[in-house]
C-alpha cells in the first residue's frame, strides 16, 4: 500500500508571527540588521579602493623621491648593472628604509640595475616600463616577479632632462589587505553595536505598539475596522466623533443626514461646522447631562456624549422628531379631551339648572335660560370665526377659550384681532398659537383676575402675532433663555420632556424669516410677539359687480 500524504491541515506552515508585538519586532530587527550589513558593505567597498589609492600613491611618491638623487644617474651612468654595485646599495638602502617590497632602478632599454632577488639584475624587468620611460608618471596594482604589488614608476632623468632610465617601486599588496582586514574587526563592533541599539528601539517600539493595538494581529486590527465602518454606517443612530482638540473627525452616515452636513465638517470644529447653538455646545461638551434635547432644522435630537481615553469623545444623535410630535399630538388629545370635560361639565351644570327650573315650573324662565346659553356659546364662536378667518386657528381659538374657561381664566381674542384666510402655512401658526397660549394659561393659572388675550393681524403678507398674560412675566435676564432648548421653570410630563414649546416657536418663526421675542405687557404679565413676514400669499383682486349685476343677483336671493 502506499503512503498516504499529509492532510493539509497538519502540514507545516512558515510565515511571519499573527501578533503584531512580534511581526513588528521582527520585522525592525531584520531592517536594522540589513541596514548595518548594507552600511558596512558600502564602508568597506570604498575603504578597499582608498587603501589601494594610498598603497599606490605611496609607492609613486617613494619613486619620484629616489628619482630625485642625482648620484643614481651618475652611477646608472658609469657602472655596470651588479648585486654589488652602487645602484643595488642605494635602492636596497631606500626600500628598507621606507618599507617597500622593491626598488628597482631600470636604464632605458628596461634592464633591471637593482633588485630585491640579486640574480634579477641585468635581465629586463617583466611589465610594461614603455610609459615610464616615455615620460609618464604610472600607478598601477601588476602582477609581477615578486607577486601582486601597489605599484609606482617614474622616469629617470640626467641633469638635462634626458630620460636615461626608470624607477619602479612597489609595496606589498598584502600589507594592504592587512590594513584592510585589520579594520574589519572594529567596523564590525561599531556595526554590532548599531545592530544592537537597532534592535532595543525596535523591542520598546514594538512595546509600544503592542499596548496600543492590545496585542491583536494585524488581521484583527483590519477585521475591526471593517466591521467599525460596517457598524458606524449601518446602525440608525447619529455618531460623531471629536479629537482631543475638539475637531470633527468621524461622521457616520445617519449623523450626516440628521445634522445637514458632509464630509466637509470633517476636520473643523462644532462650531465652524453646525454654527453657534446648542447643538454645538452639546457636540463640544459646554452643556453636559445624559439625554439632551436639542433641535437642528426641523428635527429634535437626543444627544449622548461620552469622553475617549485619548481625550476625545465620541456623541450620539438620536432622531425624536416623530416621537415629539405623537407627543404633541398626545398633548393635544390631552387638551381636546380638557375641553371636552370642561363642555361636559358646564352642560351638566346647565341642564342641572334647566331641571330646576322646570320642576319649580318656572317655563319661561327656563325659555330664557335657554336662550342665552345658545346665544353665549354661538355669540363666542362668532366672535372668534369673524376676527379669524382660517378654520383651523378658529377652532384651536375656540377649544382653548373653553379650556381657559374651565381653568379660570378669561380668554379674550382682542378687537384689533383681523386675519384673513390666505394663510401659506396655518399648520405651522396653529403650532404657534397653541405653544403661546398653552404657557400663556399655565403663566397665569391660579392667579387672581387671570387673562389671556391673542391678537392676530395682517399687514400685506405679514403675519403679526401677540400673546399677552397677567402673569408674573419674564424677568429681563431671562428673555432669551426662554427660548432655549430644554429650559424649562416647569416640572416636564411623563412622556416627554419640556422646554421645547418656545424653542419650535422661534425655530417656526425664523425659518420663515421671522422673529420670536418676549417683553413686559402693558400692566404687568408676559409679552410675546411672533413676526411672520411671508406667512400670507398676496390677496386676490375681485372686480366690482356692476349695478345691473347687482341687481340681478340680488333678485335671484330674493327668488330662492
Amino acid at each position: 500500500m502506499g503512503m498516504s500524504p499529509t492532510p493539509p491541515a497538519r502540514r507545516l506552515r512558515l510565515g511571519l508571527p499573527r501578533r503584531v508585538f512580534s511581526q513588528v519586532l521582527l520585522m525592525q530587527v531584520a531592517i536594522a540588521a540589513g541596514v548595518a550589513v548594507l552600511a558596512t558593505g558600502l564602508f568597506l567597498a570604498p575603504l578597499s579602493h582608498q587603501l589601494d589609492d594610498q598603497a599606490m600613491r605611496r609607492a609613486l611618491s617613494i619613486a619620484q623621491t629616489t628619482a630625485q638623487e642625482p648620484q643614481l644617474v651618475k652611477e646608472l651612468e658609469t657602472t655596470p648593472p651588479s648585486p654589488d654595485g652602487p645602484v643595488q646599495r642605494e635602492a636596497e638602502r631606500i626600500r628598507k628604509a621606507t618599507k617597500a617590497r622593491y626598488v628597482v632602478v631600470m636604464d632605458w632599454r628596461g634592464v633591471r640595475w637593482s633588485h630585491t632577488d640579486v640574480r634579477q639584475i641585468g635581465r629586463t624587468v617583466s611589465t610594461d616600463p614603455s610609459e615610464a620611460l616615455a615620460g609618464k608618471e604610472v600607478m598601477a596594482i601588476d602582477e609581477g616577479t615578486l607577486g601582486r604589488t601597489a605599484r609606482g614608476k617614474v622616469p629617470l632623468r640626467d641633469g638635462e632632462g634626458h630620460i636615461v632610465g626608470a624607477v619602479s617601486v612597489g609595496i606589498a599588496y598584502d600589507s594592504v589587505r592587512a590594513r584592510l582586514i585589520h579594520a574589519i574587526p572594529g567596523l564590525f563592533a561599531y556595526a554590532g553595536g548599531a545592530l544592537a541599539v537597532g534592535a532595543l528601539a525596535a523591542w520598546l517600539i514594538s512595546r509600544r505598539v503592542q499596548r496600543q493595538t492590545r496585542d491583536l494581529a494585524f488581521s484583527d486590527i483590519a477585521g475591526l475596522l471593517a466591521e467599525r465602518e460596517a457598524m458606524l454606517h449601518g446602525i440608525r443612530e447619529g455618531v460623531v466623533a471629536l479629537d482631543r482638540v475638539g475637531h470633527i473627525r468621524l461622521l457616520n452616515d445617519e449623523a450626516q443626514r440628521l445634522l445637514g452636513i458632509g464630509d466637509e465638517a470633517v476636520g473643523r470644529s462644532p462650531d465652524e461646522a453646525l454654527g453657534e447653538g446648542r447643538t454645538a455646545d452639546v457636540l463640544a461638551g459646554r452643556v453636559t447631562g445624559t439625554d439632551l434635547l436639542t433641535v437642528r432644522g426641523q428635527r429634535v435630537l437626543v444627544a449622548n456624549r461620552m469622553p475617549t481615553d485619548d481625550g476625545g469623545a465620541v456623541a450620539t444623535l438620536r432622531d425624536r422628531t416623530e416621537l415629539e410630535q405623537l407627543g404633541r399630538e398626545l398633548d393635544s388629545t390631552r387638551g381636546l379631551i380638557d375641553a371636552l370635560r370642561a363642555q361636559d361639565h358646564e352642560h351638566a351644570n346647565r341642564m342641572h339648572t334647566l331641571l330646576g327650573l322646570l320642576e319649580l315650573e318656572m317655563y319661561d324662565d327656563a325659555v330664557e335660560f335657554v336662550g342665552e346659553v345658545v346665544g353665549d356659546h354661538r355669540a363666542t364662536s362668532e366672535q372668534v370665526t369673524e376676527k379669524i378667518r382660517d378654520p383651523l386657528l378658529a377652532a384651536l381659538l375656540v377649544g382653548k377659550a373653553t379650556v381657559a374657561a374651565e381653568r379660570g381664566v378669561a380668554l379674550w381674542v382682542s378687537d384689533r384681532t383681523r386675519l384673513p384666510d390666505r394663510l401659506i402655512d396655518p399648520r405651522g401658526l396653529v403650532t404657534i398659537v397653541g405653544n403661546l397660549v398653552d404657557n400663556a394659561l399655565d403663566a397665569v393659572a391660579g392667579t387672581p383676575h387671570a387673562r389671556v388675550e391673542v391678537e392676530l393681524s395682517a399687514e400685506g403678507r405679514t403675519a403679526v402675532l401677540r400673546v399677552r398674560d397677567t402673569g408674573p412675566g419674564i424677568p429681563v435676564e431671562q428673555r432669551e433663555l426662554v427660548f432655549t432648548e430644554g429650559w424649562s421653570t416647569k416640572k416636564p410630563p411623563a412622556h416627554r420632556q419640556r422646554g421645547l414649546g418656545l424653542s419650535l416657536v422661534r425655530r417656526l418663526a425664523e425659518r420663515q424669516g421671522g422673529s420670536a421675542t418676549v417683553g413686559e405687557a402693558y400692566g404687568g404679565g408676559a409679552e410675546f410677539t411672533v413676526v411672520l413676514p411671508e406667512a400670507l400669499t398676496e390677496p386676490e383682486t375681485v372686480p366690482a359687480l356692476t349695478a345691473t349685476a347687482a341687481t340681478q343677483t340680488a333678485t335671484e336671493e330674493e327668488s330662492r
